[in-house]
């Protein structure tokens, strides 16, 4: 079986993704890292957090074979959901998890991001959002993403900001979801390990400052009206202030 751990971008997708791999990890299923060195997948699934990309055919039937043989473990994305992953889930070959943020924290963090990574001449997939217009549109994109995957069965679906501050009530609704005994010690140590407070020092995750609602900090009224017009009704159904 595969478990796939799909992320809006900035959403605490790492501290998810690292989490729940820790976790299957409790039951003794194969680490993603060498399922990717074992069966040559290095052009399908990234280096870093085991990134799967678009959940095409021919990408999914890549990471199905060793999940074909016996094997379980735990992979990320940022795509949406396809015809392949809801047969793959259909057939209980996939299990998967979402993660989502307020868009307009996700849209900031996405840019400065981007912009840290300049200073430090190491760029990478967030630099080219130059300016407020490319990062709208940008984030535009995973709010599409977002509606698809509300919509689909068997998805358990997660909020960035309830497991930063009802982080023990997540954290046993996920493990629900996995199929895990929550009493184990093995399973509560990974669940202590990736405390809010404590996720920042782990490899992966991707922590920088993680705050609720610094884009009404950071964007002008002006800039906080055009993303209340544009994602209104999302944000509505998402659960936050508009």
């Amino acid at each position: 079986m595969i478990v796939l751990s799909v992320g809006m971008p900035r959403a605490g997708s790492g501290w998810h993704y690292n989490l729940i791999h820790d976790l299957m990890q409790t039951t003794g299923c194969a680490d993603a890292n060498e399922i990717r060195r074992k069966y040559h997948l290095q052009k399908i699934l990234t280096e870093v957090n085991c990134n799967i990309g678009v959940l095409s055919v021919r990408r999914l039937a890549g990471v199905t074979a060793p999940a074909l043989l016996g094997n379980t473990f735990v992979i990320k994305a940022h795509a949406g959901p396809t015809s392949a992953s809801r047969l793959l889930s259909a057939l209980g070959l996939l299990r998967i998890t979402y993660i989502y943020r307020d868009p307009r924290d996700a849209m900031l963090s996405a840019f400065e991001y981007g912009r840290r990574a300049l200073v430090k001449g190491r760029p990478n997939a967030f630099s080219r959002l130059t300016d407020f217009d490319v990062s709208l549109a940008f984030i535009a994109d995973y709010v599409r993403i977002w509606e698809k995957w509300m919509r689909e069965k068997n998805v358990l679906a997660a909020r960035y900001e309830d497991l930063l501050t009802n982080y023990d009530a997540e954290s046993a609704r996920l493990v629900d979801y996995l199929r895990l005994n929550g009493s184990r010690p093995k399973v509560r140590e990974v669940i202590e390990q990736y405390r809010p407070e404590k996720a920042e020092s782990h490899q992966g995750t991707h922590f920088f400052k993680g705050k609720i609602g610094r884009f009404r900090d950071s964007y002008s009224a002006e800039q906080q009206k055009v993303l209340s017009n544009r994602f209104g009704t999302a944000l509505a159904k998402m659960g936050y202030e508009i």
